[in-house]
């Protein structure tokens, strides 16, 4: 039987994680997850003391993931809206080091959704490198967690797509503290093999893995490969989370920005609770 650490988002519930969400941490530790993924759209807003008071209770590990937006957008050409994204980016670390996280992941190199119609350009490679650099340097030198960045569809985003690219976005800036973030959502969509994109990561860049199914449902009733991907991250010695996300019908801003147009469960919970049991039986089989 082979032992996972199963995360669940608070997207599950909430599309924007503030104060009045802190219920779903103890909720988490309820349905039997070992770690929370705190998605924070606000982190001006984002309740700390409430937070911790919740981590004392629960003991849950947590971790973070954002989206930058076109107020944010590191590969904007106008510098303000870089610089206004590398703010966001710095405060997301100064919460990751309060609340104990290892972890920032998500869309946080690009401006989620700020599509050009065209194919990623030199130029925007290099204003994300360049912003990121800062970004990582600053992690770096008073936090001690890791920075991974999420490669999602063509529909998304048209700057990393693939773990390839991703990986090429880590080495280029060059900190030693960039990850990989890699969904099965995704991946199902992008790569051309399961295990061979966390083969290419490897331990030394797999950072954060999200395991959604193809339709964004319950994990394990459709087209995803779990076997062959929970496989490869074992191959690999990733001992990370792995972590359930997906969203609600109901979400003003998020269900129209991931085309979410129906349920796959009666609620968020009960496709977490299906989709840890489901996860749970595949990994007893490896």
């Amino acid at each position: 039987m082979a032992y996972f650490k199963f995360g669940v988002d608070s997207f599950i519930w909430t599309e924007a994680f503030v104060k009045k969400d802190v219920w779903i941490i103890s909720k988490a530790k309820e349905l039997g997850f070992e770690v929370v993924d705190l998605a924070i759209a606000h982190p001006e807003a984002f309740p700390l003391d409430d937070v911790l008071a919740a981590k004392a209770q629960t003991g849950l590990e947590f971790v973070t993931t954002t989206t930058l937006g076109a107020d944010t957008n590191l590969i904007s050409p106008d510098a303000g809206i870089r610089a206004n994204g590398i703010r966001h980016m710095k405060l997301m670390v100064d919460i990751n080091r309060a609340i104990g996280s290892k972890i920032l992941g998500g869309v946080i190199y690009a401006g989620w959704g700020c599509l050009t119609r065209r194919p990623r350009t030199e130029r925007e490679w290099e204003w994300s490198i360049e912003a990121m650099k800062e970004i990582a340097g600053y992690a770096k030198e008073t936090w001690d967690g890791v920075i991974a960045v999420e490669c999602v569809n063509r529909f998304e985003t048209h700057f990393l797509n693939i773990a390839e690219d991703a990986i090429k976005y880590c080495k280029d800036v060059g900190s030693g503290n960039m990850r990989v973030h890699l969904d099965c959502f995704h991946m199902i969509r992008e790569e051309k093999s399961f295990s061979g994109a966390v083969k290419a990561c490897g331990k030394q860049y797999l950072g954060y893995v999200h395991v959604n199914e193809n339709d964004r449902g319950i994990p394990g009733t459709g087209l995803v490969p779990f076997a062959e991907f929970m496989g490869a991250l074992l191959d690999i010695g990733y001992d990370g989370p792995v972590t359930i996300e997906s969203f609600d019908p109901s979400f003003e801003e998020l269900s129209g920005n991931c085309a979410i147009w129906r349920k796959f469960a009666d609620s968020g919970e009960d496709l977490a609770i299906q989709g840890l049991a489901n996860l749970k039986r595949i990994a007893a089989a490896l």
